[in-house]
């Protein structure tokens, strides 16, 4: 099997059997990428997971086609990216076929509202997964603390701020106490 192919089929396996998007789809990759077939490592998938949240699209497509792109270039990258993408437009496309019927349909509805729950399980696995693999150091877990704090405030107060401003005010704050000490919080250091 080609480099192309087997990163279609491994994405596309991801895409089509995981709910709730980007962060629920965070474990599955990391799984296939870096455990079983050792595409990765688990800092580069530390890496990846950042930039992704961090760059236009769905953390999940952009996580693919960074890896694709790694294993296969430019073919690898346009394969793992139609893999996780494909799946999940094909089952959208005919549930909009017949949506208002769909919906009314009291266990669909049910399911709908248990897959809720296991999306939140698997984006906080995910974020544990992530904070046990930082670097123990202080300047890390305050940035971590300072984030969830400041995200938790402006969910419970509805306050009009974008998750994208709390992004940048971090890459600031980062670039400002790590560009002068980079030992402070480094992987490397």
């Amino acid at each position: 099997m080609s480099k192309a192919s087997e990163l279609f089929l491994t994405f596309a396996r991801i895409g089509l059997f995981t709910f709730g998007g980007g962060y629920a789809m965070i474990p599955l990759i990391e799984e296939e990428c870096v455990r079983k077939k050792r595409w990765i490592t688990h800092d580069e998938m530390m890496n990846i997971t950042v930039l992704s949240e961090s760059t236009p699209g769905p953390v999940a497509i952009n996580c693919a086609t960074y890896v694709g792109y790694r294993q296969g270039g430019l073919a690898g990258a346009a394969a793992a990216t139609a893999g996780m993408t494909l799946p999940s437009f094909c089952i959208i496309f005919l549930i909009s076929l017949f949506l208002d019927r769909f919906l009314e349909i009291g266990w669909i509805a049910g399911a709908f509202r248990g897959i809720k729950l296991a999306v939140s399980i698997l984006i906080t696995d995910a974020g544990i997964r992530m904070l046990r693999k930082m670097p123990k150091k202080p300047w890390p877990a305050v940035f971590t603390a300072g984030g969830f704090l400041a995200m938790t405030v402006v969910n419970i107060f509805s306050l009009p701020v974008s998750s994208v401003v709390l992004l940048l005010a971090a890459a600031l704050l980062g670039l400002a106490v790590f560009s002068r000490h980079p030992e402070r919080g480094g992987t490397d250091g």
